[in-house]
């Protein structure tokens, strides 16, 4: 059974910041590019980082290029989205993806919560 599972969301004060992760089983993990998407309410969901399964190709928004940082750990079965220097602008759901194009893959966890407020 597959299954991503996010955590790390909440509430921070503009400026802060906040590490998400999303652990995940039921499938080769290490083989799978791996995402994290947001979505804001009343918006479309929207890529936010991308990470290839080895971890060497990175992918920004342009909207938190330079703030976030995507990261993985293949002996763990995690992707990770380091988010620093957060604006009010970044409050939205963040959604854990993993893609397997070859065979059609394509999962996605339950998502967790960022409030960016003061």
């Amino acid at each position: 059974q597959v299954q991503l599972v996010e955590s790390g969301g909440g509430l921070v004060q503009p400026g802060g910041s906040l590490r998400l992760s999303c652990v995940t089983s039921g499938f080769t993990f290490s083989t799978y590019y791996m995402n994290w998407y947001r979505q804001a309410p009343g918006k479309e969901r929207e890529l936010v980082a991308g990470i290839s399964s080895g971890g060497s190709v990175t992918n920004y928004a342009d909207s938190v290029k330079g703030r976030f940082t995507i990261s993985r750990d293949n002996a763990e079965n995690t992707v990770y989205l380091q988010m620093n220097s957060l604006k009010p602008e970044d409050t939205a759901v963040y959604y854990c993806n993993a893609v397997m194009k070859f065979y059609g893959h394509d999962y996605w966890g339950q998502g967790t919560q960022v409030t960016v407020s003061s």
